[in-house]
């Protein structure tokens, strides 16, 4: 089992090695370049860095054709990467990559470090399975977090818009302006408006822009909101007013929130109580009586 062991990392450090020998095959001829023409070339430590991070997408990219796929399948992760906040061509190419490296770099750390010999089956079989979706895993928390940022800062959002509004502007206008006032707080929020104001800079239409974005993030204040929007804008109604009115209700949404989660801390504390606070608050109170009775009757049956 021993040479089984090795063997598998001696050919994982063996393909690591060429893939990493090949993506630098260009560095390596500028570098060879630079000193046949004596004029090198002074490079910056951000520049360095981001060298190194391209070579390792790299890597990781050219791992992503080993895993088979379907156009469904890449759509859906592909919806699901955006979500996430990564729109980025290379984004799907990467992220299979890593369920391709992940179980690998698991499967070798588990081997190096001994924990294969407690149980090799079971050890590697842990290390390939969760290796391969610790990347799912790891996105949905991704996804889940963004999702909330999202929700939590939109009746910020939605009072900018009504301010912009009610000083003149249009909605369209509005939301280029409070995307660029709030892209420090809010960046998450913010870089969809800016998605939404360069759709409607390219021709399409503003129910169709606010839609995509709905979609885009998956979040159900941002549906709701939308299909409010669609309807203020068929009826004629104002929309500012119906924003302000939208931002109140959010928030009260979001103090109801705060209460029951309060709500279900009473219930939530039973299980600590009863498994970790009553035993020793028990041994502490009885402890000493039953401490006293035992010598009592030790006494008693002495005599």
């Amino acid at each position: 089992m021993t040479f089984v062991v090795l063997a598998f990392v001696a050919v994982f450090v063996l393909v690591g090695s060429l893939g990493v020998l090949l993506f630098y095959r260009e560095a390596a001829l500028q570098r060879i370049a630079e000193v046949i023409n004596q004029r090198p070339k002074q490079k910056s430590l951000k520049q360095t860095f981001q060298q190194t991070g391209s070579s390792i997408g790299n890597v990781v990219k050219r791992f992503e054709n080993l895993m088979p796929k379907s156009k469904t399948e890449v759509s859906v992760v592909l919806q699901r990467l955006t979500r996430a906040g990564y729109r980025n061509e290379n984004a799907v190419k990467i992220f299979y990559g890593c369920k391709v490296l992940t179980p690998l770099a698991l499967a070798a750390i588990a081997g190096i470090s001994g924990l294969a010999n407690l149980g090799p089956f079971f050890v590697y079989l842990v290390a390939l399975g969760g290796g391969f979706l610790a990347p799912d895993f790891w996105l949905g928390k991704r996804i889940e977090a963004r999702q909330k940022r999202i929700q939590r800062g939109l009746p910020d959002v939605l009072d900018l818009l009504v301010i912009c509004m009610e000083a003149g502007l249009s909605l369209d206008q509005a939301t280029a302006r409070s995307a660029e006032e709030l892209r420090a707080s809010q960046p998450d929020i913010c870089d969809e408006f800016r998605v939404v104001v360069l759709e409607q800079r390219a021709g399409r239409a503003r129910s169709e822009a606010w839609k995509n974005m709905a979609e885009r993030t998956g979040v159900e204040a941002l549906r709701n909101l939308v299909s409010m929007l669609v309807q203020t804008e068929q009826f004629g109604t104002s929309i500012a007013k119906m924003l302000r009115v939208h931002s109140d209700t959010m928030r009260v949404q979001r103090v109801q929130m705060v209460e029951e989660a309060a709500g279900k801390t009473s219930v939530k504390l039973v299980f600590p109580l009863v498994l970790f606070i009553f035993p020793a608050l028990f041994l502490v109170t009885l402890g000493p009586a039953a401490i006293v009775m035992a010598e009592s009757f030790k006494s008693l049956t002495n005599h």
